[in-house]
Formats: structure tokens, sequence, C-alpha cells
């Protein structure tokens, strides 16, 4: 399997870079991972909703440029589908199962996602209703891809 995650932003803080790496090395015996990092747009200080949409559409059309058009996309989003960790490794399998190869996870900027990528998106996902700082979702999203992995081949590591 070939996961790509698609983010906007780079990470800045060295902590959340180790975890990175940590479930990185983790993932390598289970799937080929790459992160793809995408730069972010400033947003002016009490910008009013037609700037923030600005700012998503232009990071949109970035994120879309990244995305492979084979590849089967989950972006995360608020109004996304919640789901435990034996459903998300259960959605992970089943897509292996069905001969998907390639899987896009998207995490947009401080803003959200554009129109046009939950468009694009096969799939939406919400972790919670609440609000986490992208850059930590990707800690977040690598750890419960790992933790999948994890259960699929029944190996121990879930609670």
């Amino acid at each position: 399997m070939n996961i790509t995650i698609v983010a906007v932003g780079r990470i800045k803080e060295k902590y959340l870079s180790d975890a990175i790496k940590e479930y990185s090395k983790r993932l390598s015996r289970y799937c080929k991972l790459d992160i793809v990092e995408l730069q972010d747009e400033q947003t002016p200080d009490k910008a009013g909703m037609a700037i923030e949409d600005q700012v998503k559409q232009k990071e949109g059309q970035r994120i879309l440029k990244a995305i492979r058009e084979d590849s089967y996309v989950i972006a995360l989003a608020l109004e996304g589908k919640k789901i435990s960790s034996e459903g998300f490794a259960q959605k992970l399998d089943s897509l292996g199962i069905q001969g998907r190869s390639h899987i896009t996870f998207v995490i947009g900027g401080s803003l959200g996602l554009a129109q046009e990528v939950l468009k694009r998106a096969d799939f939406l996902l919400s972790f919670s209703d609440m609000t986490f700082p992208h850059q930590l979702m990707r800690v977040i999203l690598l750890e419960q891809v790992y933790r999948s992995y994890r259960i699929i081949h029944n190996e121990p590591y879930h609670k």
C-alpha cells in the first residue's frame, strides 16, 4: 500500500518532527509513506470571509495539484465521519482488498479545506468535534494509521 499525506504548512517544532519520524519509521514495514508539505498562505489578522476564502482557494489549488489522479482521497474535515480505531483499520484494510494501492490523506491549513478539495475527496474523516493544530494532526493521523496496521495484522499495540 502507498500512503501519501498532503499537508499544508511546515512542521516547526522539533518534538512534532521527531514524532513524525518515529511513526514514519514504524510504518515503513507496512506501507510506503510519502509526506508532501505545501506552502501555507498568510492570513491577515481580522481577515473577513472573502479573504479567508481566497486563502483556502490558493491552498486548495496546491493540494489538488499534489493529489494523484488514481488515488483514493481521505480528507480530514470537521464535517467528516467519526469512526473508531477499529473502524479506521477496517476502512484501510477494505481499500487494500478492493485493489486501491494508493491512499492520499489531506490535512488543510489553519482555515480548513476549500470546497473543491472536499468535493475531490472520496471520504471525509473527522477525528473529533474539537479543533487541533494542523501540524499536530499529522502526528495524530500517523499514529492512527500505524495503530490500524497493528490491528489489521493482529499485532499487540491496540488497547
